[in-house]
């Protein structure tokens, strides 16, 4: 296996694990669950932990992707830099995760300003997430690109 094979195995639970981590949350504000909140604090975290792998395979993907006919190194350059946009979001919603799961423990008076930042923190990461997850998968799915024209490799 290369490069770009570990990555296309890691980068789907950057995606996946924060859209989990927003239904929890979300089930544990509306039912008053201090277990489910904890719980999706966990899961963001989690999120964020994944996001390092993922990011760190990519560029070994880039280099084995760049050889192929056919592969787009401006999509593949947009794709990199949206990524780099959501891991770093996805850090910080993993770092807030940590102080709302230590808030939430110890029933400080912040607390719920914490949750309200998680669940808008994890909204804005999942927006970049898709926006990776697009941008990826229109580097070898012409099919899905906004234009759907093939893209010459561009040397």
């Amino acid at each position: 296996m290369n490069q770009a094979h570990y990555h296309l195995l890691l980068n789907h639970f950057p995606i996946i694990v924060p859209f989990i981590g927003l239904l929890i949350i979300i089930g544990g504000f509306i039912l008053k669950s201090e277990i489910l909140k904890r719980a999706a604090y966990c899961i963001f975290i989690l999120g964020a932990l994944f996001t390092i792998p993922a990011l760190s395979t990519g560029e070994g993907a880039e280099k084995v992707m760049e050889h192929i006919e056919g592969i787009s190194k401006s999509l593949i350059h947009e794709h990199e830099e949206k990524a780099e946009v959501f891991a770093i979001l996805s850090y910080v919603l993993g770092v807030v995760s940590i102080l709302a799961l230590w808030s939430n423990w110890k029933k400080k008076t912040y607390a719920p300003f914490t949750l309200y930042l998680a669940i808008i923190l994890s909204l804005v990461v999942l927006y970049f997430a898709a926006q990776t997850g697009v941008t990826g998968g229109e580097i070898r799915h012409s099919e899905i690109r906004s234009n759907n024209l093939s893209i010459e490799n561009d040397k």
